[in-house]
């Protein structure tokens, strides 16, 4: 794996900039987003989010495009960097927690073009909830004048679960196409005969549903990179150098995005914001937070870069009892049981005809109109 980049230089980035966020209307309709203006090929950019690094071509300013995302993500919820792992600990991540045939767990787990890792393109790639960035925090025993409150870094948190919630309610929805009422798999929709294009386009429903979930669980594999719910801190003094480590071997309580699906936007976000302990927090990123405000460093905060990030083996805090390991370790558990708890959705969504067991079955086998009669 690539040594993380150097953070990008004060002197490179932009001042602070506040974007102006439109205000997104909930329909049933799936999450919108404008289309990335990268290549959707099978080959990774140059630049991109790595589990993530993040260096010198990552300065960029808030644009209109990233507010549309923004919103969209935050808001248009239906019915009811290294930034991240680099591209290649998603797939490995991806693929160690889900028992999928080839071809399928290619389309979602690859690291050059998999849906896990669809987010770390642009536009998508500048929204710093789609990556679980800046829930940044040191209470006041280790920081007497930190600059962001617990309720500010907690309301980031929830914004990075808030994406998570919609893009798994559109998934469920998108499953309905890949059979017929009568339960039979519907052969045109499940075929990955073709790569799938991850721009949030109609198409064919298998492919649908794999952006919805690579979309929704990149974020998940990330919040394990990004913050201190696995890892623990070095030898010596707590502080913005060596911030607090929880050492945590569970899977998040507040990760619970089947649960909260099925519940209104205020009951599921005071339910997670009770269960977020103290001392929990993500590093600062000069992305786009959810107030749709691009910080211009990360003076003065627990940095993601040089400091909290896992997103390799080599960064500084991995290397810290094995960090890397309890990340991705967490990471893993964490996407086994997203899927699980998608395929019981899927089950109580469509009882009628088998219909869910199809649609379960058509999402994990390469040729599902043989292998699902």
């Amino acid at each position: 794996m690539a040594v993380l980049p150097p953070m990008v230089s004060h002197a490179q980035e932009t001042a602070p900039m506040a974007v102006a966020v439109p205000v997104a209307v909930v329909s049933p309709s799936p999450v919108p987003v404008p289309l990335p203006t990268v290549p959707r090929s099978w080959t990774r950019i140059p630049v991109e989010r790595s589990l993530h690094g993040r260096g010198a071509g990552a300065a960029r300013s808030a644009s209109v495009a990233v507010a549309a995302l923004l919103a969209a993500a935050l808001t248009a919820l239906p019915g009811g960097p290294a930034h991240a792992f680099t591209g290649d600990n998603h797939e490995d991540i991806t693929r160690a927690a889900l028992p999928w045939e080839p071809v399928t767990l290619t389309a979602m787990a690859d690291a050059r073009g998999g849906a896990i890792n669809a987010d770390d393109k642009r536009p998508y790639f500048d929204v710093g909830p789609l990556h679980c960035d800046n829930a940044d925090y040191l209470a006041p025993r280790y920081a007497a004048d930190y600059p962001r409150s617990r309720d500010e870094a907690t309301t980031e948190l929830l914004a990075c679960i808030r994406t998570s919630v919609g893009r798994f309610r559109n998934a469920v929805r998108d499953a309905d196409g890949l059979v017929d009422a009568a339960g039979k798999v519907r052969a045109d929709q499940s075929d990955l005969s073709s790569p799938c294009t991850w721009d949030e386009k109609p198409g064919r429903a298998k492919c649908a549903v794999l952006e919805q979930l690579g979309r929704g669980w990149h974020p998940i594999e990330d919040f394990y990179s990004h913050s201190n719910w696995a890892d623990r801190p070095a030898p010596g003094p707590i502080g913005l150098d060596n911030p607090p480590g929880l050492g945590r071997t569970d899977v998040a309580p507040f990760l619970e995005i089947r649960r909260y699906s099925a519940m209104k936007d205020a009951d599921w976000t005071r339910d997670a914001r009770e269960r977020i302990p103290a001392d929990l927090a993500t590093g600062c990123y000069p992305d786009v937070d959810s107030t749709g405000v691009k910080p211009a460093d990360c003076d003065g905060r627990v940095p993601h870069n040089l400091v909290l990030n896992k997103d390799t083996a080599e960064s500084a805090r991995s290397r810290t009892d094995d960090n890397f390991g309890h990340a991705t370790a967490g990471a893993t558990a964490e996407i086994t049981r997203q899927w699980n708890d998608f395929k019981a959705e899927l089950l109580a969504a469509y009882p009628d005809h088998r219909r869910g067991a199809q649609m379960v079955c058509a999402l994990v086998h390469d040729d599902p109109a043989t292998a699902c009669p």
